[in-house]
């Protein structure tokens, strides 16, 4: 009987621990100031949200704003390179602490991941050369559509183009270096893509056709992190207040 008794108490006393870990681990706002790193995934093939200079340093808003939420922090900065595609798989396996990379709030993405206050807004457009005619969905149907593979971009033109061709590219890197060489006409993206593709290739005369929907950007993190979750929040409020969330986002985006 004393025996059976010390095994009770050894087995609670065991999942007791076992829970105070489990809590320890999931504090990861904690985790990230005790590393003393902070690793963003960013999408540096989409400029200007992220991209790499002459000498192939990152920069972009979103870079911008990745380093100045490590610098409040208090902690170093590791960019974690990503895709479209990739930013919430490696948010979810633990590539990643939060992703900061034009990443638009959407009801489906709620369900797998937590926003933080929206920092910047984004819209998703269609646009192509002036001579192409093209004005809503129903002018796609039958045309072939680029788009960035696994981008909010991309589940728009594919629920809204019905009949349409869906041209998907790997990044929007890949995705403006088709436009610019002329392999497709049409694409969807957004005014920051049209703008890059403009001043890469101003003879195609490419503009915005329509606009498909507005979104906030919101920083990504994973379920379960009130902690990390409100610190980022307050952050993005204090430093919309001050300005400098605006005045990165304009440098960038005009």
């Amino acid at each position: 009987m004393i025996q059976r008794s010390c095994f009770v108490r050894a087995m609670c006393a065991s999942v007791a621990l076992l829970a105070i870990a489990g809590t320890a681990r999931a504090d990861q706002l904690d985790d990230v100031r005790a590393a003393k790193k902070l690793r963003v995934a960013i999408d540096l093939g989409s400029p200007p949200f992220g991209t790499n200079d002459a000498a192939m340093n990152p920069t972009g808003s979103d870079v911008e704003t990745a380093r100045l939420l490590a610098k409040d922090l208090g902690v170093e900065l590791e960019i974690v390179q990503t895709t479209g595609a990739n930013r919430i798989p490696f948010l979810q396996t633990g590539k990643a602490d939060v992703v900061i990379s034009s990443l638009s709030v959407t009801p489906e993405r709620e369900k797998v991941i937590d926003f933080s206050t929206p920092y910047a807004q984004i819209q998703a457009v269609v646009a192509a050369p002036k001579p192409v005619a093209v004005t809503g969905f129903a002018d796609l149907a039958g045309k072939r559509v680029a788009t960035a593979r696994g981008t909010t971009n991309d589940r728009l033109a594919t629920e809204g183009a019905k009949g349409a061709q869906i041209v998907r590219f790997d990044d929007d890197s890949t995705l403006v270096t088709a436009i610019a060489s002329g392999q497709v006409e049409i694409f969807a993206t957004s005014p920051a893509i049209v703008k890059t593709v403009v001043s890469k290739a101003p003879a195609l005369g490419v503009e915005i056709k329509f606009v498909m929907q507005s979104f906030p950007l919101g920083i990504g993190m994973r379920k379960g992190e009130p902690k990390l979750q409100t610190w980022i929040n307050q952050w993005v409020t204090k430093n919309t207040e001050n300005g400098k969330l605006s005045e990165i986002y304009k440098r960038f985006h005009g």
